[in-house]
């Protein structure tokens, strides 16, 4: 998440990779993608790190309309071929399944699933936690997703931090899928999170515009950055209350959707996250085993009829027992 793309709009799908090599992916550009940075479309529709994008150009492992790219920041136009030789653990075997993994289901149809997604639960796979996903789950009730979008990630279009509750939509098919990318890509997916922060935060309304990135001092953490990417937060305050501390309850609405962005962009401001350990949101006068950050409404525009949808998730137990502390 994380903080996260109409079948008229995609027609990108890798979904349905061909297949040269092994490992060999291709997505042909829609129009919604035509125009940008041939490494941030690589990014976005097969999930890989801009580095590690820049690594497969270095190492002829990318190729436009089959020849090999010169470089990664090549403008992109509409019908496209983009060839990729993605790495092995891009391109694995994809997950087992697991039905002892709860799946939290708001809505559900042909094309898309939209899950209310627990604290503490992973969404995919990654380094220490090869099982017992959000992943494993959902590819125990729909197998067929396995073979939508990354075999790793299939599915997944968009990521909650483990310790954030609430809303994610996951792609059922190579339409949906291709759909969602490029919603995200154009940054009409709306996602509004509520968030309770250290201090009185005075202003209304703001946005916070600053680049994210990793940090220099912990390459684990995530910064505001001169070298970051473009990330954009704008936030409204719900309430103010003095007890148990100065402390403001504010609706986030994610613009762009860089790693661990709210909680980035709050403490870049002077009001961490209540409850989050990394981003210097923890103190005595209120506890919590997690970040007070839940995903309540999430929109976007169906992937096979065009209308736009929205669905909304109230507080988990948890966090609404921390509120009702709140005077």
């Amino acid at each position: 998440m994380s903080e996260d793309r109409s079948e008229a709009e995609a027609r990108s799908d890798p979904g349905s990779m061909s297949e040269s090599t092994p490992n060999a992916a291709r997505a042909e550009v829609s129009h919604t993608l035509a125009g940008e940075r041939l490494d941030r479309v690589i990014a976005l529709l097969w999930d890989l790190p801009r580095s590690e994008v820049a690594a497969l150009v270095t190492a002829s492992a990318v190729r436009v309309n089959q020849r090999v790219a010169a470089t990664r920041s090549y403008r992109v136009a509409e019908g496209d071929l983009v060839d990729v030789d993605l790495p092995e653990a891009a391109a694995g075997a994809g997950v087992e399944p697991d039905p002892d993994v709860e799946v939290g289901v708001v809505a559900v149809d042909d094309h898309v699933i939209v899950v209310d997604k627990p604290p503490g639960l992973i969404v995919h796979p990654g380094a220490g936690h090869p099982t017992g996903t959000l992943v494993h789950g959902l590819v125990a009730r729909w197998p067929e997703i396995a073979g939508v979008g990354d075999p790793l990630r299939p599915g997944i279009v968009h990521r909650l931090d483990a310790g954030t509750s609430g809303l994610l939509v996951v792609a059922r098919t190579p339409l949906a899928y291709d759909s969602l990318v490029a919603q995200m890509a154009a940054r009409t997916v709306e996602r509004r999170y509520l968030a309770l922060v250290w201090g009185r935060v005075e202003a209304p309304v703001g946005l916070i515009d600053a680049p994210v990135g990793r940090s220099q001092r912990d390459r684990t953490q995530m910064a505001v950055s001169a070298e970051g990417r473009d990330a954009r937060t704008g936030y409204e305050v719900v309430s103010r209350h003095d007890e148990p501390a100065a402390l403001t309850l504010v609706a986030c609405r994610l613009e762009t959707g860089r790693t661990h962005q709210v909680r980035v962009h709050l403490a870049a401001i002077g009001h961490p996250v209540v409850g989050d350990v990394r981003y210097g949101g923890v103190r005595p006068q209120l506890q919590m085993n997690r970040p007070f950050l839940h995903a309540f409404e999430l929109g976007f525009e169906h992937p096979a009829t065009g209308e736009r949808c929205r669905w909304t998730s109230p507080l988990p137990p948890d966090l609404e027992d921390v509120r009702e502390l709140l005077h």
